[in-house]
C-alpha cells in the first residue's frame, strides 16, 4: 500500500471512527450508503467525509455510494489491522489488567505475546489467558517472540530505565499510558500517548461552558 505522507493527523484520527461506524453497517449486513447517509449516522458533514476519503482515493462512484463491505476492508488495510504486530504489556497492576482483558487486540491488528511485572505476587499468572512473566526475562522474550510494539502501564518514574532496554532491543513502537516523553528521548520512535486524565479535563472544560 503506498503511503500517505502529506495526509493531515486530524484525518488519521477520524480514521477508527469511520471503520467502527462501517464495521457495525457490515454487521448488520447493509450493502451499500451514499455519504450523506454515512454523514446522518455519525453526526458530521457529508462534505468532510468525501473530503477525507479522497485523501485515499475516494472508495466511491458519484451517484452510487460506497460499498460498505469493501470500505471496510480498505479501511482495515489503511489501518494495517490486516497485518500481525507482536504486542507486550509493561506492568500488570490495574490498568494493565484492564488494557489486558478489555482491548480486543487481536481485531485491531495486535497480537499480545505476554505481560510483564515486578511483583512477585502477580508473576506466574495470568491475565486474559496471556502469561505473566518477570521483567528479567523481558530482553529474551523480545528476542524470540519478534516483538516490535510496547504498551507502557507502568509509573512514569519507571519508564526511564526500561524505555533504555526496549529501544536498544528493537522496540520503537509504544503505546504510552505512562506519561513519560518518549520520543523527545528517542526522536525516530512511534507513540501514541494515551492521557485519559486531559480527556477527563477536556469533559470538565466542556461542562463549565454550559454554564457560562
Amino acid at each position: 500500500m503506498p503511503k500517505h505522507d502529506k495526509i493531515s493527523m486530524s484525518v488519521i484520527r477520524r480514521l477508527p471512527r469511520y471503520y467502527r461506524f462501517i464495521s457495525e453497517l457490515a454487521e448488520n449486513d447493509v450493502q451499500r450508503i451514499s455519504s450523506s447517509k454515512l454523514a446522518e449516522l455519525m453526526n458530521v458533514t457529508a462534505s468532510q467525509i468525501r473530503q477525507d476519503f479522497n485523501c485515499f482515493g475516494g472508495f466511491g462512484q458519484q451517484g452510487y455510494g460506497y460499498s460498505v463491505e469493501f470500505l471496510k476492508q480498505e479501511m482495515e488495510t489503511i489501518l494495517g489491522l490486516n497485518k500481525v504486530n507482536n504486542t507486550i504489556i509493561l506492568g500488570a497492576g490495574n490498568l494493565g489488567k484492564a488494557v489486558a482483558l478489555h482491548i480486543n487486540f487481536a481485531e485491531k491488528g495486535f497480537k499480545l505475546k505476554g505481560i510483564f511485572e515486578t511483583n512477585p505476587d502477580i508473576i506466574g499468572t495470568q491475565i486474559a489467558d496471556i502469561n505473566v512473566y518477570p521483567e528479567s526475562s523481558l530482553i529474551n522474550f523480545i528476542k524470540t517472540n519478534d516483538i516490535s510494539i510496547a504498551v507502557l502501564c507502568i509509573p512514569k518514574n519507571s519508564v526511564g530505565e526500561i524505555i533504555d532496554k526496549l529501544y536498544n532491543n528493537g522496540i520503537k513502537n509504544f503505546w504510552n499510558f505512562s506519561h513519560y516523553d518518549i520520543s523527545r528521548k528517542y526522536s525516530d520512535t512511534i507513540v501514541e500517548n494515551v492521557h485519559m486524565s486531559d480527556s477527563l479535563m477536556t469533559l470538565s472544560y466542556r461542562i463549565n461552558e454550559t454554564r457560562q
